[in-house]
């Protein structure tokens, strides 16, 4: 059974959407646990990642969907978002918080199966290289697939991701055991990266994205060994 949170302050809106998710858990042989929401502050107070797809109302009282939604983003990285909308217009902002798609009011439910199911495939597709942490804002919900290093300085950790950086207090070497499975490996004292990241190797240098990493020198040979096994298992997949 996955999560689904509804975010809408109008009744028959709200009750559109339930009635729409039920449709398509009916049809599809699925199940779903729904939440819902008068207003987005309430839906951010004591903020939970436990939901697979959000569907969030733009205009709100007290509070609008869109920039609740840059904070649930900030908590949540792998959450799929689905905007709820009156207007074209506010619908075309939502991609700047990496929303998988949105709905027009009054929505039908063909378009709702269509988006629901991209939502949930987004969300299935990340599941598996998501990891927690414990930041100081609360739990943080990060995809793998969006990180590219992780940083250590005195005592901080930071999660470069793709579209942004987390912060937390921490050491990296429980963080390599951690991501050790998602094929991270480790060129200095200092940081974690992600292979998929990693654009060239040059002398004492990786470049990770457009960044510039320092490779310690008796880290070097094992690194670039490493990095040749992983990217040899990754064609090995491919064929």
């Amino acid at each position: 059974m996955r999560n689904v949170a509804i975010v809408e302050d109008e009744d028959s809106a709200a009750e559109t959407l339930k009635n729409h998710i039920a449709e398509y858990a009916r049809l599809n042989g699925q199940e779903f646990h729904i939440d819902r929401f008068r207003d987005a502050v309430e839906f951010l107070e004591g903020y939970q990642a436990i939901y697979s797809v959000v569907f969030m109302d733009i205009q709100m009282p007290r509070r609008d969907g869109m920039s609740a939604a840059v904070d649930l983003r900030a908590a949540d990285k792998t959450v799929s978002i689905i905007f709820i909308t009156n207007l074209m217009q506010y619908a075309q902002k939502g991609y700047e918080v990496d929303a998988v798609a949105y709905l027009l009011k009054p929505v039908s439910y063909f378009d709702f199966a269509l988006k629901f199911r991209k939502a949930l495939d987004v969300y299935v597709m990340n599941e598996e290289q998501t990891i927690t942490v414990n930041t100081a804002n609360g739990l943080c919900r990060i995809s793998t697939d969006k990180l590219m290093y992780v940083e250590t300085v005195r005592h901080r950790l930071y999660y470069h991701l793709v579209d942004g950086v987390v912060e937390m207090t921490g050491v990296l070497y429980k963080v390599e055991d951690e991501l050790k499975k998602f094929g991270f490996l480790r060129c200095n004292q200092c940081y974690l990266v992600n292979p998929k990241f990693i654009v060239s190797v040059k002398g004492l240098t990786v470049q990770v994205g457009s960044e510039t990493l320092m490779i310690s020198r008796p880290r070097r040979n094992a690194f670039l060994a490493e990095l040749a096994g992983r990217y040899a298992g990754a064609e090995g997949r491919d064929d």
